[in-house]
C-alpha cells in the first residue's frame, strides 16, 4: 500500500507527459514538427505523437481564407482620387514554409494585398477601371500570388468590390450619361429621318412615272378621313382640276 502510494505522483506525472505528447490535427489542418527548434516534417491529419519536451508543433489551417482589403484612397492615371475596398481568397499549400519561411503569413498576406492594390489601380485611368474590372482583377490576383508563393501561400481570387467617387465626378459622370443618350436619341431621331425622306423621294418617283397613282393616293386619304366623321372635308386643287378634265373629257366623247 505505501508503495503505490508513493508510486502514484509518478504515474500521474507519467499520464500528463503522455497526454501532452498527444496532439490532434483536424482534416483541414497539417502540423508542422520542430525537434529541438529543427524542422523536421508535416504530420496529419490525426492523431500526433510528440517525443515530450523534446519536439514541438504549430498546426497550419489549409481552408480558403476570405481576406477584406480595407478602403483606401487612390490617385489613378487621370488624377482621379478614389476610394477602393476588395476582397482576397487565399489558401496555404505549403505549411512548411508558411511557418519557417515567414513570421506572420496572414498579417503578410493582407499587408501585401493592400499594397498591391494601390500600385495597379494606380497605373489605370478611372474609365478603364470602371470597364475592365476583369482584367485588373486578374492582374492584381497575379502580383499577389508572385509575392506570396515563396510563404507557400497561393491567392486564387481578387476583387475589386466597391468603387467610391468624388461627389463632383458622380456630377461629371451623370451629365456625360446624359449627354451622351441625347446624342443617341438624336442620332437616331435623324437616321429616321433619313430614311423617311429617302422613301418618300422613292414614293415621289413613282407617283411622277403613274399620274394616276396620285389621284388613288388622294381618294385613299379622303377614305381615312371620312372614317373619322369629320364635319368639313377639304379637296385639294390639283384633285378638283383633275375631276374638271374628267368631265370634259366625258362631254366631248358624248358630243
Amino acid at each position: 500500500m505505501y508503495t503505490f502510494i508513493m508510486s502514484f505522483p509518478i504515474i500521474f506525472l507519467v499520464l500528463i507527459v503522455l497526454f501532452a505528447s498527444l496532439k490532434v490535427v483536424q482534416e483541414y489542418e497539417r502540423g508542422v514538427v520542430f525537434f529541438l527548434g529543427r524542422f523536421v516534417g508535416v504530420r496529419g491529419p490525426g492523431l500526433i505523437i510528440l517525443v515530450p519536451f523534446l519536439e514541438q508543433m504549430r498546426k497550419v489551417a489549409l481552408r480558403t481564407i476570405t481576406m477584406g482589403i480595407p478602403s483606401q484612397k487612390i490617385i489613378t492615371k487621370d488624377n482621379v482620387s478614389i476610394d477602393i475596398a476588395a476582397v482576397a481568397y487565399y489558401h496555404i499549400v505549403n505549411p512548411e514554409k508558411a511557418v519557417v519561411a515567414i513570421d506572420d503569413v496572414y498579417s503578410a498576406v493582407n499587408q501585401i494585398s493592400q499594397t498591391t492594390v494601390r500600385n495597379v489601380v494606380g497605373q489605370f485611368t478611372l474609365d478603364e477601371l470602371l470597364s475592365q474590372t476583369t482584367k485588373i482583377n486578374q492582374h492584381i490576383q497575379k502580383v499577389i500570388d508572385t509575392h506570396t508563393e515563396p510563404w507557400g501561400v497561393q491567392v486564387t481570387v481578387v476583387e475589386i468590390k466597391d468603387i467610391a467617387l468624388p461627389d463632383n465626378m458622380q456630377r461629371a459622370m451623370a451629365k456625360e450619361a446624359e449627354a451622351e443618350r441625347e446624342r443617341r436619341a438624336k442620332v437616331v431621331a435623324a437616321e429616321g429621318e433619313y430614311q423617311s425622306a429617302q422613301k418618300l423621294a422613292e414614293a415621289a418617283d413613282v407617283i411622277s412615272s403613274h399620274p394616276v397613282a396620285l389621284q388613288l393616293r388622294t381618294l385613299q386619304t379622303m377614305a381615312e378621313i371620312s372614317v373619322e366623321k369629320n364635319s368639313t372635308i377639304i379637296f385639294p386643287a390639283q384633285f378638283m382640276t383633275t375631276v374638271q378634265e374628267a368631265i370634259k373629257s366625258i362631254e366631248k366623247t358624248a358630243k
